[in-house]
């Protein structure tokens, strides 16, 4: 394994930065309010919109855009379970650079139909290698940058600018729900909450059973977990990225915990009574927000939903009534 050094706070002109770099392709995506019975207002930060469907786009843009031309000669390539990948496929296009995607075997079709549509090269492997070089920061006898689509700076203040739209949106929000994945998005929204709301607080928000940033907390460094593949792909894994530890650490507050049944409940109430198609990450925080809010003590809360690519027949599943297995 290699060593990686602790990834640093973002400034302000980090985020700024960022936000130039990627002004003009992403899109700065509303904040609506949702109807629900709940203890606080609900708002939804509407990811889902951009134009890959994801907030991963912001990232692999920033990181992109900040390549010189020699660093692009041989083209990028990432580590993805579907939306990174389609973000870092269509900045690549834009930037005329060959693509490579290595991703793990579950990944949902939709998502791999939408990286190759954008002309990406996808190589499917076992979730346990696919681990192992996200972990790594590199893939074995890949050729071209390799961009992590969570643990790099250029990535995290593209998300990080996520937050400071929902400040300038929502000035008095109390507390954001992030999806917790590789924590490049809860860091990145963290880190501008610091800077611009510092009252404010970023909840990570996990799956039951599949809690590594939970179980890092408890044990005070990051911990090996069991993995299980769900619909939910877009978030969990089965360890805490060291190099995100300190950081994550510093910034977030404890998670908040959602169960399967949870976020399909959260994906169908989002389509049905906000007409706003969700995948399984995105439809977390709202979970979260419906399950925790009267327990987090305040009056606005902002759920990311973080992208809308799910699978037809599982949206069908879920719209039917059922959960997926």
């Amino acid at each position: 394994m290699i060593a990686l050094e602790p990834l640093a706070p973002l400034a302000l002109a980090d985020i700024d930065a960022a936000a130039k770099r990627i002004a003009g392709t992403a899109v700065r995506t509303p904040l609506i309010r949702l109807v629900a019975d709940t203890e606080a207002e609900v708002w939804l930060k509407l990811e889902s919109l951009q134009p890959i469907g994801s907030f991963k786009l912001r990232g692999a843009l920033s990181a992109i855009r900040a390549l010189s031309p020699s660093e692009l000669t041989e083209g990028v390539h990432t580590t993805s379970a579907g939306n990174f990948a389609q973000g870092l496929a269509w900045a690549a296009r834009e930037a005329g650079v060959p693509c490579a995607v290595y991703a793990p075997d579950h990944a949902p079709a939709t998502k791999l139909d939408a990286i190759r549509r954008l002309g990406a090269e996808v190589t499917l492997v076992p979730f346990a290698q696919w681990w192992h070089w996200l972990q790594q920061h590199q893939v074995d006898g890949a050729r071209g940058a390799f961009i992590h689509p969570g643990a790099d700076p250029r990535v995290m203040a593209g998300n990080a600018t996520i937050g400071q739209e929902i400040f300038a949106q929502l000035p008095d929000a109390e507390a954001v729900l992030v999806p917790y994945g590789s924590g490049g998005l809860a860091c990145g929204v963290a880190c501008a909450t610091r800077l611009i709301r510092p009252e404010a607080k970023v909840f990570p928000v996990e799956r039951t059973g599949v809690t590594p940033f939970s179980a890092a907390r408890a044990a005070g460094h990051p911990v090996t977990i069991p993995y299980t593949a769900s619909f939910i792909d877009g978030m969990g894994g089965t360890t805490v990225l060291p190099e995100m530890w300190p950081l994550a650490n510093n910034l977030l507050s404890d998670t908040l915990e959602v169960t399967i049944d949870e976020v399909a409940n959260a994906v169908r109430l989002l389509a049905e009574r906000s007409r706003v198609i969700a995948e399984g990450a995105g439809a977390a925080p709202v979970a979260a927000a419906l399950r925790h809010a009267a327990s987090l003590g305040v009056r606005r809360i902002v759920c990311i939903v973080s992208g809308g690519n799910i699978d037809t027949s599982t949206l069908n599943l879920i719209l039917g009534g059922a959960t997926p297995s």
